[in-house]
């Protein structure tokens, strides 16, 4: 019977390595003879697994990031990993209760839900905003908080500039229409239901000159409109044709205003009655960033006196909504279910970005944090 030369040290780290990415890397205090024919190691040697791949990850509700698009295959690549489309409140203990690293995204962790999870180091929210968390209850903890910042900029600066075509050409109701077989019935060769509006010429008020704001004007002066902003106090770098005005000027003098600031307690109901009474009663307004940026009643009241012309709205104070919430019903009010972020490309980008951020908190040195275990 012919018995393997024993190894050299040399090829004894070549086997070692070779059998790690023979079992893609899953092995963990296994002794083991051979992976393949070649890669013989004495049977008394281990193999130990890097430290993640005894890390415990959960994925609380990781259907809107991935509904089967995309792949999680990196993440679990870090640790032992359990992906839930969605997690009940009272699911949470049984699901987490022993994950060292927690992924969300809508799923909220407040001090109760942290305290009741021993065994926490780490969540990763897979949004920019991070408000689901009790930020202050994770330090006290010495969890680590992570978020993704500037995945979806041009997406959500897409979808404004749709609302705003669609509050101005009404190109979807038009094609309903037409389905509906009101051109074949018509007794011209066209016809609009709808007063048809240009942007060129007309002037655009965006709240909160970030990415996307930024963004947003690059569309809006590629249709010819005349950008204006608020700047915040501590002020932000604008090209020369973007004046800064006060928030008074800019509910005035805009034929559109458009949110893209952040929800503080400042900024809750920055649009309100008292806002909207300064608008022009052609204006219109959107929202692609916080739903509690708008006080709800006193827009569906606004849109339904005529006091503005329309509204676009991508985010509500609750979602999904209650079917009482009054821009449900209120007249030339456009509402899609917070879609801006999503498009297939933004969300790869966010799901690079989130597992990189486990990654990097696995290695030590955690990027994107917005509290520091």
């Amino acid at each position: 019977m012919n018995r393997p030369k024993p190894l050299l040290a040399a090829d004894r780290t070549v086997r070692l390595d070779f059998a790690r990415t023979c079992h893609n890397g899953a092995i963990e205090n296994i002794p083991f003879k051979a992976c393949g024919p070649a890669a013989v190691v004495a049977s008394n040697e281990t193999v130990t697994a890097p430290l993640h791949q005894k890390t415990n990850i959960v994925v609380l509700d990781g259907y809107t990031l991935n509904p089967g698009d995309l792949s999680w295959e990196d993440l679990k690549a870090l640790g032992s990993c359990e992906i839930f489309d969605r997690t009940p409140a009272k699911e949470l203990v049984p699901r987490a209760g022993n994950a060292d690293i927690v992924v969300t995204n809508k799923f909220v962790l407040h001090r109760e839900q942290i305290l009741a999870l021993p065994k926490l180091k780490y969540i990763g929210v897979t949004a920019t905003g991070y408000n689901i968390i009790d930020v202050g209850a994770a330090k006290e903890r010495g969890v680590t908080v992570t978020n993704v910042p500037a995945y979806g900029t041009r997406s959500v600066a897409q979808h404004t500039l749709a609302l705003l075509l669609e509050l101005t050409q009404h190109v979807g109701h038009h094609a309903q229409t037409v389905r509906a077989g009101q051109w074949t019935r018509s007794p011209d060769w066209c016809y609009w239901e709808r007063p048809l509006i240009e942007l060129d010429g007309l002037t655009i008020g965006i709240i909160g000159y970030g990415r996307i704001g930024q963004n947003v004007a690059k569309l809006a002066e590629a249709f010819g409109m005349k950008v204006i902003t608020n700047v915040p106090s501590s002020g932000r770098k604008r090209e020369a044709n973007v004046a800064a005005v006060d928030l008074d000027y800019l509910f005035r003098e805009s034929d559109v205003v458009s949110l893209h600031c952040p929800l503080t307690p400042e900024t809750n109901h920055l649009v309100n009655a008292r806002r909207l009474a300064q608008m022009k009663p052609t204006a219109f307004l959107l929202n692609t960033s916080r739903g509690p940026l708008v006080d709800e009643s006193a827009l569906a009241d606004a849109l339904n006196s005529g006091r503005i012309a329309g509204a676009a709205m991508d985010v509500l104070s609750m979602e999904p909504p209650p079917a009482d919430n009054p821009l449900l019903s209120a007249k030339n009010c456009l509402i899609t279910p917070h879609i801006a972020w999503a498009t297939r490309a933004a969300r790869a980008r966010l799901m690079k970005t989130a597992v990189d951020n486990v990654r990097a908190f696995l290695a030590g040195k955690p990027q994107n944090v917005v509290s520091a275990g």
